[in-house]
């Protein structure tokens, strides 16, 4: 039984999974940010499909109550790895993100995860109810102003220097482990490869992410997006996006680790 079928509240489950991360194991996953997608991206490989409701204002989406009695209400006999927070959206875009974290800490007892586009770092209240979070996974997929727009497609008041400040910012101030994810969509030239490994040298991470768009893109919004290839085994229609292949993936990485000895761990590609 999973976390969403063992919750008895008619309502629909703000908390969802297990579900196997490659990154992280056996992650139960935490929405705050409920039924309506909501973002400050609109990637072009979002499992979620179209963003519903594309901002960058904060608010409480998801009630702490709410997610309490998810968690409560959730089988002793779970086995779990982490707590991922991601879900519906951007999870920094929640008021309440530093209760849901402190709750989820105090009733699983797992470390926590947060999944972030990084949009929000700037904001000092976000910053600080990040460092509750025992990993922080940061998205990176634009070196350059043009990759951000065609790739990520952000809210108009959110450009690359802006994001890379938060980000260098949130560095310098928290102390848990943080890692930036990337998603590769098309391999890269020696030049974009060498402009990331500057980046890298700049923000410090712990480790790097190097992921691929293995999850279909879904057409129409549908709530069990949410978990693992959830789509796939559902009436949705949605559209497979193409991936680069397990070698150019590995000669990426390869160059990352060889130039800034930072860990990298890759998505597992099917060969």
């Amino acid at each position: 039984m999973n976390a969403i079928e063992s919750t008895q509240n008619p309502r629909s489950s703000f908390v969802y999974g297990p579900v196997k991360s490659w990154r992280f194991g056996r992650s139960l996953g935490i929405d705050p940010i409920g039924a309506v997608s909501t973002c400050s991206f609109n990637c072009v490989y979002c499992q979620l499909g179209v963003i519903q409701d594309y901002t960058t204002q904060r608010q409480i989406f998801v009630p702490t109550s709410d997610i309490l009695s998810d968690l409560q209400a959730l089988s002793t006999d779970e086995q779990i790895d982490v707590i991922t927070l991601s879900g519906s959206g951007e999870p920094t875009l929640a008021l309440n993100l530093a209760e849901i974290l402190a709750i989820a800490k105090q009733e699983i007892k797992r470390p926590t995860v947060v999944l972030t586009n990084s949009t929000l770092l700037g904001d000092r209240m976000v910053r600080r109810a990040l460092q509750l979070a025992d990993i922080v996974a940061v998205k990176l997929d634009a070196i350059s102003s043009n990759q951000l727009q065609r790739i990520n497609q952000p809210t108009e008041t959110i450009n690359l220097p802006h994001i890379l400040a938060g980000i260098e910012q949130f560095r310098g101030e928290y102390s848990g482990q943080l890692a930036i994810q990337t998603m590769l969509l098309s391999p890269w030239t020696t030049e974009m490869i060498e402009d990331y490994i500057q980046l890298l040298q700049r923000l410090h991470p712990d480790e790097i992410q190097l992921n691929v768009p293995a999850r279909p893109r879904v057409l129409v919004r549908q709530l069990d997006a949410r978990g693992n290839h959830a789509v796939e085994s559902s009436n949705a229609a949605f559209r497979k996006l193409k991936c680069i292949s397990a070698n150019v993936l590995k000669t990426v990485a390869d160059a990352i680790y060889d130039a800034t000895s930072i860990p990298v761990r890759c998505a597992p590609i099917a060969l």
